[in-house]
């Protein structure tokens, strides 16, 4: 092993890593452990960023989905990056991961749609069609329920 990385994805940087995600991914942010010992975090409401902390890598990717039936959604998030954590610097690890979690940010936040009715930003998934969120087009569309 190289001296000068010696140290460099110990513990204490995997803790890091989990309070670092915590405090940069949108608000508010679900974590969930997996049977491996990673960490996946989800950002944002409607979720926006995904990034999964595993003992080597970070994956961070862009939430992404779709309707299989009307009742099932199913994540289908779009990965954007990949980081071997235990390779690089501190510095440049945190600035590449912040790089990561902003494109991955924006790239969804373009996704969404002004609401021709409620005039709000909807995420892809919950609108009815171009320009009319699902809770309008019920409304507008004398669909009981």
């Amino acid at each position: 092993m190289d001296h000068n990385t010696a140290g460099v994805g110990g513990p204490e940087r995997f803790e890091q890593l989990i309070a670092f995600l915590g405090s940069q991914l949108p608000p508010p942010v679900e974590q969930q452990v997996d049977a491996e010992g990673a960490v996946q975090f989800i950002g944002g409401e409607p979720p926006e960023v995904i990034a999964l902390l595993s003992h080597s890598s970070i994956v961070v990717s862009e939430f992404s989905g779709f309707w299989e039936t009307p009742f099932k959604f199913t994540a289908k998030p779009r990965r954007v990056g990949v980081l071997k954590w235990r390779r690089l610097p501190e510095n440049a690890l945190l600035d590449a991961l912040s790089a990561l979690i902003k494109g991955a940010r924006d790239a969804r936040l373009a996704s969404f749609q002004i609401c021709k009715y409620c005039e709000r930003k909807t995420a892809p998934e919950w609108l009815h069609d171009d320009h009319v969120c699902q809770a309008c087009a019920d409304m507008h569309s004398g669909a009981i329920h």
